[in-house]
């Protein structure tokens, strides 16, 4: 994927990240992107169906099933951290630097962990009731990715949708991964705060959506 897109956006379409805009910066920079955006995609995809498909459990009273989305969560959250160990390295090779930065990582991992939480109770719960939310949750993350600055830079926007970009509460998440990671740079605080209030009420809404709806779930499945 890595490679496919540094052809076709920095090869053909010349998107440039960093200073130097070379492609080995898009690389990286489009790298560090998708790792909390897979890790985030996955999680959701995942937990669209693990209700239906741990049916065995739902009449077991006594087992919680909430943490049947939150397993996958972590899981996914396990990935992306083996693959940053994948990226620093990498930028070890090409810039010879690593940057004290990286020990702000739990700043955006933690509040990444709580939305992705949160989200991934509401679709598990609909999951039980809407079977083919599965494909339809696809869809929704395609278009969500493409509004996110992921495969393109940020100054790359026009002026008329920077609002809409910037409203976007991963774009201020993958701003944060880039900021630490490889530009060495010291947090966004405003995108902090923004996904943080994001990640807050997306984990307060799923939970309740999920508890109110899980004593239905013996019914349908």
């Amino acid at each position: 994927m890595i490679t496919i897109f540094t052809l076709i956006s920095s090869g053909i379409f010349k998107a440039k990240f960093g200073a130097s805009g070379s492609q080995w910066d898009y690389a990286l920079y489009l790298f560090c992107g998708l790792l909390p955006w897979n890790a985030f995609q996955e999680s959701l995809q995942l937990s669209a169906s693990t209700i239906v498909s741990h049916a065995n459990l739902v009449k077991r009273v006594v087992f919680p099933l909430e943490t049947l989305p939150v397993s996958i969560c972590l899981a996914a959250v396990t990935n992306q951290l083996f693959g940053t160990l994948v990226l620093i390295v990498a930028v070890v090779i090409l810039r010879r630097e690593v940057h004290a930065t990286i020990l702000f990582l739990p700043l955006v991992l933690l509040p990444q962990l709580i939305a992705t939480c949160g989200i991934a109770w509401l679709v598990a719960s609909l999951g039980v009731f809407v079977r083919d939310i599965v494909q339809g949750i696809a869809l929704v993350l395609m278009a969500w990715m493409y509004l996110t600055p992921i495969i393109y830079p940020e100054s790359l926007v026009p002026v008329n949708y920077r609002a809409l970009v910037n409203l976007n509460p991963f774009t201020a998440l993958v701003r944060n991964y880039r900021r630490f990671l490889i530009e060495g740079a010291t947090p966004d605080w405003t995108g902090l705060a923004y996904f943080g209030a994001f990640a807050a009420l997306a984990f307060l809404l799923g939970y309740w959506w999920f508890a109110r709806t899980r004593k239905n779930f013996a019914d349908v499945v």
